[in-house]
């Protein structure tokens, strides 16, 4: 992981919870979704993209299996907009949708399972997306290995009158309120854009750089599968490309990534890390997105990277 804390918890505002049950709730997922969701047991859990016809990337989900239902956390505030489609695609079948009050926090750091034993919540080394009940400060929590989050964190599904409890077992377990800037620092590093920040309903799946992470290969149809097979028989060619880069100063996010004065890209995230200085996130045209590559961003030098940095060379 990149340099930070030994454990940091953050809270995740625009992650919200929306559970689905029903009998067939696997089968339909998996019918729409990018990912083999239909094979998963309870406490197994997978990431998956929401896609529409053309391909466009609608959300972003954790899916995680329960024994009576699946809770999706949904990425960027689009929970309403994923249920609607959910709600769209259902049709006759015996699913039903409701949205969870839980509360999001996010725990990174190479110490993450230690301070949540040493908060009283002893769990096991979970696979990517694995979780299981746990109790944090009195309070009955879910925790899932996340595979999004800085070091393969874990997020914690918390009840809402419970958030204060909690944060306060991880502060006396030794673990740090992170920053919004502290986490984009860690997350532009580990190459984790998401949802929101970095993708959006503009996005193809393959651009994003995440295609192994939230697409499986071998399954069958879902909705998009059809764009995302042409691209593959092409090669997965896009025009443009998920890339670091390296900053001689400070950016934005939104500014414009120019080459020989013609835009070329633009940044998504841009943060200040304690072991690179300034970094960023940004769509590169596919001409400019090999790494070495010289650009510039708001008048000043910078260097393509492949993602994530501490691969990068």
């Amino acid at each position: 992981m990149a340099e930070g804390p030994p454990a940091a918890f953050v809270a995740l505002p625009d992650r919200a919870v929306l559970s689905v049950t029903g009998a067939p709730r696997l089968k339909f997922l998996h019918n729409i979704l990018s990912n083999d969701v239909e094979s998963l047991k309870p406490g197994q859990g997978r990431r998956a993209a929401l896609m529409d016809v053309k391909g466009h990337l609608l959300a972003f989900v954790r899916v995680l299996a329960d024994a009576d239902a699946v809770r999706l956390e949904v990425a960027g505030d689009r929970r309403e907009a994923v249920e609607q489609a959910l709600v769209h695609y259902r049709v006759a079948t015996p699913v039903r949708f409701a949205a969870r009050p839980d509360v999001v926090l996010g725990l990174v750091g190479p110490e993450a399972r230690g301070a949540l034993a040493a908060a009283g919540a002893e769990v096991p080394e979970l696979e990517e997306e694995g979780h299981v009940r746990a109790h944090l400060g009195g309070v009955e929590i879910e925790v899932a290995r996340a595979g999004d989050l800085p070091g393969r964190g874990y997020v914690l599904h918390v009840p809402p009158q419970g958030t204060e409890a909690v944060a306060a077992a991880l502060r006396a377990a030794g673990a740090i309120a992170l920053s919004a800037p502290s986490l984009d620092a860690l997350r532009v590093e580990s190459g984790r854009p998401w949802y929101g920040p970095d993708v959006t309903e503009e996005n193809l799946l393959h651009e994003t750089g995440l295609l192994r992470e939230y697409h499986s290969p071998t399954k069958g149809c879902y909705v998009g599968q059809e764009v995302v097979a042409r691209l593959d028989a092409r090669g997965g060619h896009v025009n443009k490309l998920m890339r670091g880069l390296r900053l001689t100063s400070p950016a934005a996010a939104g500014s414009t990534v120019t080459a020989e004065g013609k835009d070329v890209g633009r940044v998504t995230t841009a943060a200040i890390s304690s072991r690179l200085g300034p970094v960023a996130l940004a769509y590169v045209h596919r001409s400019r997105a090999d790494p070495g590559s010289v650009v510039e961003v708001a008048g000043s030098p910078a260097t393509v990277v492949a993602l994530p940095f501490g691969e990068a060379g």
